[in-house]
């Protein structure tokens, strides 16, 4: 029982699975956080659009 322990707390075998994963999860993570930072710089920028179109046609 005790070398077949060993063995697995020695196996690496997975250990490439776990990089990706975290390393995937990094990417999905900095593009949610741009395209947040990107939606509220629209939105900003979209409400002063009309703002000036409003006041131009008005």
């Amino acid at each position: 029982m005790f070398r077949s322990t060993t063995n697995f707390i020695k196996a690496e075998d997975g250990a490439v699975t776990v990089d990706w994963i975290v390393l995937c999860a990094g990417i999905v993570a900095i593009a949610v956080a741009i395209f947040t930072s990107l939606e509220t710089s629209t939105m900003s920028l979209t409400d002063s659009i009309v703002a000036f179109m409003n006041s131009f046609f008005s």
